[in-house]
This record gives structure tokens, sequence and C-alpha cells, in this order.
């Protein structure tokens, strides 16, 4: 729950529920670059995001089936929450 006690990282899974991926570009809301890296990385690590490179651009993608198996209906609940 760390990981989306930040309005810049909900704001990035939020999104993400909404696609199928997208890329980082996409997601910075003109952030920098080295803030928008470190979202990116808590978001890895608590397994929230996978990141996959396509040439120079990082896909980003919700692991919502993962996380779906293993704490049914926290997602859903929440991304009804404003």
């Amino acid at each position: 729950l760390y990981a989306l006690s930040d309005p810049v990282r909900l704001g990035i899974v939020r999104h993400l529920a909404g696609v199928a991926e997208a890329s980082c570009g996409e997601l910075d809301g003109g952030r920098p670059k080295s803030s928008m890296s470190h979202h990116f990385r808590v978001l890895r690590d608590a397994g929230l995001v996978h990141t996959r490179n396509v040439g120079t651009t990082h896909m980003n993608s919700l692991r919502s089936e993962m996380l779906g198996e293993r704490f049914p209906g926290l997602l859903d609940c929440i991304l009804r929450q404003s």
C-alpha cells in the first residue's frame, strides 16, 4: 500500500488500469525523468507494474491479474476511490 500512497504513483496505476500498456512518456505528466524513474521503481518493486523495453522505450503495464489473485478486490477498491 505504500507504493499507492503517493498521488503520482496512484495516478500511474489508475491510467494503466484503463489501457493495456503505456510508455513512460505517456505517464510522466511533464515531471522530471529522475522523479518518474523513482516512482516507476517503487511500483515495480511493489509488484504493481511490469516494465518491458521496446528499443529505447519503456512500456509499462499493470499487473492486475496477479494483484487480483493475491489480493482479491483490492485493486477495484483502490481504483473506485476518488
